[in-house]
């Protein structure tokens, strides 16, 4: 299946995009989606514990499974004053 993943603040340097198309097998969680989006952009997963993951428009978590054509956001915790 195909879901494509967009980048926001400083996650889209570390990527090198501000999104990818990612190929992943059916039944695909979120956890597998980092796995692979860190073999092609290494320098995200120093950023691991701290991103924020939406589908849609909710906030999911690693154990989510994906479903085809789904929109995935990869965001930096979010910050205010």
């Amino acid at each position: 299946m195909n879901v494509r993943v967009q980048f926001y603040s400083h996650l889209r340097d570390l990527a090198g995009a501000s999104e990818l198309n990612v190929e992943l097998a059916d039944k695909a969680t979120v956890g597998d989606l980092l796995t692979t989006i860190y073999e092609r952009a290494p320098a995200l997963r120093s950023r691991d514990k701290s991103i924020l993951i939406g589908a849609g428009v909710e906030f999911v978590d690693r154990n989510y499974e994906l479903k085809p054509g789904e929109e995935i956001s990869i965001m930096p915790p979010v910050q205010g004053g």
